[in-house]
């Protein structure tokens, strides 16, 4: 599945996983060693994060039940624990330097298409 940024036209990914289960949700990208350029990972439903057990760092954006951006953290580092975001019904996790090439940012809209 795409995830598009529908304010700037960038592609953020083009091999998004849904991850909508408790257990897909709970397992998330642990385990893995990196996020490849053009993977995401959409948890659904999710209103916080954590980079705890993580090896890399990831971008987050975290939308609310429209697919507007409530929040965008830009190089979250491993054994972090953000603050869950008020309204947020999704986070869109991608690479490292993916919201800066994409030029994502609160208040933007993000799609995904098949």
């Amino acid at each position: 599945m795409l995830a598009i940024d529908d304010t700037t036209g960038a592609i953020l990914a083009t091999r998004t996983r849904r991850a909508d289960t408790f257990l897909a949700r709970l397992r998330g990208l642990l385990g893995r060693s990196s996020l490849a350029e053009g993977e995401a990972l959409l948890l659904d439903p999710c209103g916080s994060i954590h980079t705890l057990g993580m090896r890399f760092p990831i971008d987050a954006l975290y939308l609310d039940a429209d697919g507007t951006v409530l929040e965008a953290l830009a190089d979250l580092r491993p054994w972090r624990v953000p603050p869950p975001v008020r309204g947020a019904r999704r986070v869109l996790e991608l690479p490292a330097g993916a919201l800066s090439r994409a030029g994502s940012a609160r208040g933007h809209r993000v799609r995904f298409a098949e």
